[in-house]
């Protein structure tokens, strides 16, 4: 798996201690229970601050090409009930904690009631990375797709216009090839070949100047090919499948997270069955005493106990794998941004390549009419008579009238 980093990026920091310590194992007449943690595992005991001079992401302190101006970035922590009762198990698409947190899509958020204050990642920059952590719903559908993927679309749209921008170039340059064909063409015909004085050297030179123009217009064509078309056709040929490569890194750990996210909720439904268990055979022991009670009690406090240590190792890795996700989302998202404005830069370049050359072309064009120009100013009527009548005259004798 291919996994993107932008230069200069530090290691990843340790994760702050587990909160496997956080089980606490109360010695209450020589027998142990298990309580629930009084705070998330995999998360900082302590609010999130900069580390070097470096901004802190979901619990990782990444280098500053990563979040070049970044802003602190602060985690919601997930907090618990205090009630030793574990709850049920959730929906797999939408678990809700009434504290603090809610989960949607194997994604955690905080709770809209009781959302702590989060600083935008890249404020005043309206950066992908702050804007597409949810999952979005299709409106045509009951299926959603995550805010990622959306970016992803609006990539691959964007190298499609910029494969029509290309094909849009090559139509141009056809019709300067024809325009330029038809002009050389129509340059050799005789038509009023036979005019003659100034008015026909003006004549020959309009048509001359056709010749001329079509070479511009030759000369136009090629150069858009080269200068235009060619850059937009070439300019990142493997565009499609660096993305499939990007996809295929973020699909990867959005499905660990929904892995991690169905362990949780299994070994939350397991805690729960073991603590239902123990209040039953608790019950049993209130109900009548005996030895076998006694030590049925005590190994359902040890699987209980046990269920407990599961569930919190769980929270640990899925906290763990939602860390990853959130640092590799970040770092992608900023190198499809990055990507996005180098690919709207290099076509703003090649176009004004374009009105470059038309402009010159334009230059050239005037210049093949300044000779047209120059001899229709000299185009005299009477200098004209005079060439023709001294070259086709008869006699300059007039009649007169005849004698008796």
């Amino acid at each position: 798996m291919v996994r993107l980093v932008l230069p200069h990026r530090v290691p990843l920091s340790p994760l702050e201690p587990r909160a496997c310590t956080a089980l606490a194992v109360c010695h209450k007449e020589a027998e142990t229970t298990w309580e629930r943690p009084t705070s998330a595992p995999g998360t900082p005991k302590s609010p999130i601050s900069q580390m070097n001079s470096l901004p802190t992401v979901n619990g990782f302190h990444s280098s500053g090409s990563l979040s070049h101006h970044l802003e602190t970035s602060h985690m919601a922590l997930r907090k618990t009930s205090s009630d030793p009762q574990s709850p049920g198990v959730g929906s797999p698409t939408r678990r809700q904690n009434k504290e603090s947190t809610i989960t949607i899509n194997c994604v955690t958020f905080p709770h809209p009631d009781t959302m702590p204050e989060q600083q935008l990642l890249k404020r005043d920059d309206w950066s992908y990375c702050d804007y597409f952590w949810a999952d979005k719903k299709e409106p045509q559908s009951n299926s959603t797709i995550a805010g990622f993927d959306i970016i992803l679309v609006k990539q691959l749209k964007g190298k499609q216009m910029q494969k029509e921008m290309a094909e849009f170039i090559r139509e141009r340059i056809k019709i300067e090839e024809d325009y330029a064909k038809n002009l050389a063409k129509l340059s050799q015909s005789p038509l009023a070949g036979l005019e003659e004085g100034t008015l026909g050297e003006s004549w020959t030179q309009v048509k001359k100047s056709l010749a001329d123009e079509a070479e511009v217009h030759l000369k136009f064509s090629s150069k858009l090919q080269s200068e235009v078309e060619k850059p937009l056709l070439s300019f990142r040929e493997n565009f499609k499948k660096d993305m499939k490569k990007f996809d295929h890194h973020i699909s990867d750990l959005r499905k660990q997270l929904s892995a991690r996210y169905a362990a949780v909720e299994k070994a939350r439904k397991a805690l729960a069955e073991r603590q239902k268990d123990l209040e039953f055979k608790t019950q049993q022991l209130e109900n009548k005493s005996t030895y076998k009670t006694e030590e049925d009690i005590k190994k359902a406090r040890r699987k209980s106990t046990q269920a407990g240590d599961d569930l919190t190792r769980c929270v640990d890795l899925y906290n763990q794998t939602q860390s990853k996700w959130f640092e590799e989302m970040v770092t992608t998202t900023l190198e499809l941004e990055r990507l996005e404005v180098e690919r709207i830069e290099m076509i703003r370049q090649h176009l004004c390549q374009y009105t470059q050359l038309r402009h010159e072309t334009d230059m050239f064009n005037q210049s093949t009419i300044e000779p047209v120009d120059k001899l229709l100013r000299k185009v005299d009527p009477n200098s004209d008579r005079e060439l023709w009548v001294k070259e086709q005259k008869t006699g300059h004798i007039r009649p007169v009238d005849m004698e008796l």
